[in-house]
């Protein structure tokens, strides 16, 4: 199937053609007639397939140009580089559309958001708690929305944002289109959907977990920290086809120690992007990257779930996410739209057992290899990696309170003495039984 075949108008055809975008993903072909029905979609895909582009076509086919300045379609997404990527696909897909669209996020300018989405625009992309802040202030209007779209669904939930987008279906209209894509159908995502949406048609495109074909994935057995960066900076001095190299790492500051563990010939095209970073910081590294103005990215997975960076080479998993899923929507980022792609993992001994459950999610095995002989093997144990002595915990039986006495009570007969001062002819006559004169002094 053609995009040609579609149901869809002449302004969308000639971006679609601009884009060189001529065969739907599976995703996109699927979803297409279901959201053309009107009715409420659940979009099920692993990443890299497209699903942005699979809401954005029927939806901007069934818009219809109106002069009210509120917007009639809003999408939800997790992170503020999504909402920058969603608002350049749809700018690029309304070229010959008078569409106006909007996108807001945290950490911006609330002032000058408010002062956007008091304009007029079609359409508006945010994340949850910026949209909402935006309603509370009064700057937006949601009571024209026909159609919400909640995207990444499952990475919305793990960010904590469930009680900000029930907020939202509370404020749009009943009378609306439900459509949400996610790459797994968790049970809380269900629940979710049960409970909001009606008459739901459920689009699946690939199992989660499903392998992209056009992915090659390694991994190399290393001991260490140390080790893995002596490799990393091995691999990319001597693999040219390492041309857009992704690295990723859990944690932010893990991230940073790799930047500072990159040969110096290396530094100067990487850059690294996480949650600490400012906003015009990840911005700019993430267009310097899709740019080709820098060779690689190291990322927390900040950038994982949603992102469409095309031509990346290859994928590092510095280390391995405790969640499965993870390591599909981090090799995700390469082999996309039919180009071929390798995803590399580094595998200490600590996560043998991550890897195990990962090839037991895609059903398959990693092919693991040794490490280069060409590679120093570090004597040196990272911090991080120190492991971390249990202490017993001493526990010190106390006197209960039943075999305790009052905190206050009458003193013994001994302790009832009272001491008071008592003159010397008191002493005497005591002592004398009788009164007792000092004779006078003789002059």
């Amino acid at each position: 199937m053609q995009f040609t075949e579609l149901n869809i108008n002449t302004p969308l055809l000639n971006a679609l053609e601009d884009k060189e975008y001529t065969i739907p993903t599976t995703i996109q072909a699927k979803a297409f007639s279901v959201v053309m029905s009107g009715a409420d979609m659940v979009g099920i895909a692993q990443t890299g397939t497209g699903k942005t582009l699979a809401y954005l076509l029927p939806c901007l086919r069934l818009w219809k140009y109106n002069t009210d300045r509120y917007p009639t379609i809003m999408v939800l997404v997790p992170t503020r580089e999504l909402v920058k990527q969603v608002i350049e696909e749809v700018k690029s897909m309304t070229t010959y559309m008078n569409f106006v669209s909007v996108g807001v996020y945290g950490g911006a300018n609330i002032n000058v958001q408010s002062k956007k989405v008091s304009e007029k625009h079609d359409l508006i992309v945010g994340t949850p708690g910026r949209l909402m802040d935006l309603v509370l202030n009064g700057s937006l209007k949601t009571k024209k929305i026909k159609k919400l779209v909640i995207d990444e669904m499952d990475e919305m939930l793990n960010l904590g944002y469930r009680h900000q987008i029930l907020n939202v279906f509370d404020l749009i209209p009943d009378k609306r289109q439900n459509m949400l894509f996610s790459a797994t159908l968790q049970d809380e995502v269900e629940t979710f959907v049960k409970t909001l949406f009606h008459n739901t048609e459920i689009v699946e495109a690939a199992p989660s977990g499903t392998p992209v074909e056009d992915i090659e994935q390694l991994a190399y057995t290393v001991p260490n920290f140390f080790t893995k960066i002596n490799l990393l900076n091995h691999l990319l001095l001597n693999d040219d086809t390492m041309s857009k190299v992704l690295v990723f790492v859990t944690g932010k500051k893990l991230a940073d120690n790799i930047f500072e563990g990159l040969d110096p010939q290396l530094k100067e095209t990487f850059a690294v992007i996480h949650s600490n970073k400012s906003q015009n910081k990840r911005f700019a590294a993430v267009d310097n990257f899709k740019n080709d103005v820098h060779r690689g990215l190291i990322a927390t997975d900040i950038i994982a779930r949603g992102l469409d960076i095309e031509g990346v080479s290859h994928v590092f998993n510095f280390d391995l996410h405790p969640l499965p899923e993870n390591y599909m929507h981090r090799t995700g980022r390469t082999g996309r739209a039919g180009k071929k792609g390798v995803a590399i993992a580094f595998i200490t001994e600590k996560a043998q057992k991550k890897k195990e459950e990962i090839e037991t999610m895609m059903k398959q095995p990693i092919p693991t290899l040794e490490l280069l002989e060409e590679v120093e093997v570090s004597t040196v144990i990272a911090p991080h990696e120190m492991t971390v002595i249990d202490m017993p915990t001493l526990k010190i039986k106390l006197p209960s309170r039943e075999d305790s006495g009052a905190a206050f009570h009458t003193k013994k007969d001994k302790n009832m003495k009272v001491n008071i001062r008592k003159s010397r002819s008191d002493v005497m006559r005591a002592k004398y039984k009788k009164p007792q004169r000092r004779a006078s002094k003789k002059k």
